[in-house]
């Protein structure tokens, strides 16, 4: 029995895209939201973690996020992890409360974020040209150990390359949106 699923390649495809789609929503466009700092992890008890799982995140104005660390002996990790990401924020701390100002974006800000979303899309379409690659190199294992024919393969393949070629789309249009979106005034 042959060992290739086109739903597993599928399903691992719209993982990265999905995992995109989260890298997205961490690029602040001007607006303060409390997944903007989903992306950034925090050194605390010997991992990292998320930081909403160490503190509350809230956003009490539109320019605005605050946390409440839960155990202030973590206060200062939070202040460093948000300080060494790339959004730029810059947090005050007002002991086991952390505020993140929101400034509004620059032209230069918008640049960089512009291209830091660039980086985060071709990340996720080498994701999906490595879920691709690994199909294909199952195919040829199937075809090598005589489990499906020639023909069968070039049918398979190509399903896997149109399937590729739809992601990788949809990870351009998704780039788009969030580059018009950064660079809007």
């Amino acid at each position: 029995m042959s060992g290739f699923d086109i739903k597993d390649i599928e399903r691992r495809m719209d993982g990265a895209i999905d995992a995109l789609k989260k890298e997205f929503a961490g690029l602040r466009t001007g607006r303060a939201h409390a997944s903007l700092l989903d992306p950034i992890k925090v050194e605390a008890y010997g991992a990292l973690t998320p930081i909403n799982q160490v503190g509350n995140v809230s956003v009490p104005e539109p320019r605005m996020i605050t946390i409440s660390v839960w155990d202030k002996t973590l206060a200062g990790a939070v202040e460093k992890a948000i300080r060494n990401s790339s959004l730029g924020l810059n947090p005050v701390s007002e002991g086991e409360t952390l505020r993140i100002p929101i400034p509004p974006l620059n032209e230069e800000r918008r640049v960089e974020l512009a291209k830091t979303a660039g980086s985060y899309a071709e990340n996720a379409r080498i994701a999906v040209r490595n879920v691709r690659r690994d199909g294909m190199d199952q195919l040829k294992r199937d075809e090598k150990d005589n489990e499906i024919s020639e023909d069968q393969h070039k049918k398979l393949a190509d399903q896997i390359q149109k399937l590729t070629d739809a992601k990788v789309a949809s990870i351009d249009t998704l780039l788009k949106t969030k580059q018009d979106e950064i660079t809007q005034v």
